[in-house]
């Protein structure tokens, strides 16, 4: 919070239109990570902010149940897929709003906007794979020497969000070979990916695919953590995805400025800052003064697969595709 605290906010718009309604969010985000922002903006605006935090996936197939009855105003989605899977429930955003946000950050029709990035990375023990080991591509986790050693959140959003990016640019008979092979591999089934991190930390796996900035909050509070992470080698390996976590707005909402508010306020250059300095991801409005973290965007954007972002919606089918092969 130190961040939001000693930053300055162009909030003038909020104050000429105060509002006190209260919005209902459906987060996707964990609460560690995300509570801390918006009681910032609920004291910048005096707007209260009802959360409901549960699993990414779940909250998109909530929401799809719940159609023009659901009581949220906004959902905010750890990764695109989820996002896409819902798009049809979204509201246009204004294009002001959205202005100074990559076309590629967002929804083609501006249903939705990224609010941050994240790098999809190899996490792993030094102690128990050596640099030479490492496998070159996301490919070669299914090879034998992995059998038994790979944490896998097979329920996380963002995995999910990378199988579906998979198969999009792979297919479906070359993404599902590699599910079977994960499979075979008898992965170490976890939670999340601080699971994953403590997995490998813990020595009950030794490898997995996670998020950049997981394993930064374990060096934060211990910088001796036994576990470190890396890109693969190959550029263009789909292993080396760049994701965002977005928001819409829903058009069933009532709610529709003040929820709009909200998405102006994680827009925000003390927002991004805080999302690259006190939650290690990637800013996503240019011009943002991003601390120097072991894996950067810049490291990222330079190996990553050209994915379109609007293409990554089926969520079900991954979802379907994960039950076959056995993962869930």
């Amino acid at each position: 919070m130190t961040i939001l605290r000693n930053s300055v906010f162009a909030l003038a718009a909020f104050a000429a239109t105060p509002t006190l309604a209260d919005i209902t969010l459906y987060s996707g985000r964990g609460e560690s990570l995300v509570a801390p922002i918006i009681e910032a903006f609920t004291a910048q605006t005096g707007i209260d902010v009802n959360v409901r935090y549960a699993g990414t996936a779940e909250l998109a197939i909530l929401l799809q149940e719940e159609g023009d009855a659901s009581p949220a105003d906004l959902y905010w989605a750890q990764d695109a897929a989820a996002l896409g899977a819902v798009v049809d429930l979204f509201a246009p955003l204004p294009d002001a709003l959205i202005a100074d946000v990559p076309a590629a950050y967002r929804d083609s029709e501006n249903r939705w906007v990224a609010t941050s990035g994240r790098g999809r990375v190899v996490a792993y023990s030094p102690e128990r794979v050596s640099e030479e080991d490492l496998p070159a591509s996301i490919f070669d986790l299914t090879d034998e020497q992995w059998k038994g050693r790979i944490a896998l959140p097979a329920t996380n959003g963002s995995f999910l969000a990378h199988v579906t990016a998979m198969r999009v640019i792979h297919g479906e008979e070359t993404t599902r070979e590699w599910l079977e092979g994960i499979a075979a591999n008898e992965p170490v089934a976890v939670r999340n990916n601080t699971a994953l991190i403590q997995a490998i930390g813990d020595g009950e796996a030794d490898i997995g695919i996670t998020n950049n900035y997981y394993l930064v909050r374990f060096l934060n509070r211990d910088a001796e953590f036994p576990v470190t992470q890396t890109l693969f080698a190959n550029e263009g390996d789909i292993g080396n995805l760049l994701l965002v976590a977005g928001m819409g707005v829903l058009e069933s909402s009532d709610h529709k400025e003040d929820a709009q508010a909200f998405i102006e306020f994680l827009l925000s250059p003390a927002a991004q800052q805080y999302f690259t300095g006190e939650v290690s991801e990637f800013p996503i409005v240019p011009g943002t003064i991003v601390t120097r973290q072991d894996i950067n965007i810049d490291d990222v954007t330079r190996v990553a697969p050209e994915v379109d972002l609007n293409t990554i919606g089926d969520l079900e089918g991954t979802l379907e595709m994960l039950r076959e092969v056995g993962l869930i």
